[in-house]
């Protein structure tokens, strides 16, 4: 059974970094796209940012220069290192595999694989 755990939500203050981490279970994911995406309350889920393969990255207008993201593929995971962290930051964070695809992917629908989520929360 091919699971997406998440962790290292939580709160902080405007201004801050956290670091989620990502790890894939079932299979690994190495040769495959990898991306993270959020949800506001009461909004759509939104694309964040997405890994290749082979480690080209994009990013979201709204978080590049800021989020970083990578992946160790002998760790099967990937990360999303976010500073200067704003209020409007704050959602559920979801991070995702596309197991047809190896470049990077920003739309939503190509991924196959979804973890549960983690809670993000930039207070002013």
């Amino acid at each position: 059974q091919v699971q997406l755990v998440e962790s290292g939500g939580g709160l902080v203050q405007a201004g801050g970094s956290l670091r989620l981490s990502c790890a894939a279970s079932g299979r690994t994911f190495s040769s495959n796209a990898m991306g993270w995406f959020r949800q506001a309350p009461g909004k759509e889920r939104e694309f964040v940012a997405t890994i290749s393969w082979n480690a080209i990255t994009y990013y979201a207008d709204s978080v590049k220069g800021r989020f970083t993201i990578s992946r160790d593929n002998a760790k099967n995971t990937v990360y999303l290192q976010m500073n200067s962290l704003k209020p409007e930051d704050t959602a559920v964070y979801y991070c995702a595999a596309a197991s047809r695809f190896g470049t990077a992917q920003a739309m939503g629908g190509i991924y196959d694989y979804w973890g549960q989520g983690t809670q993000v929360t930039v207070s002013s």
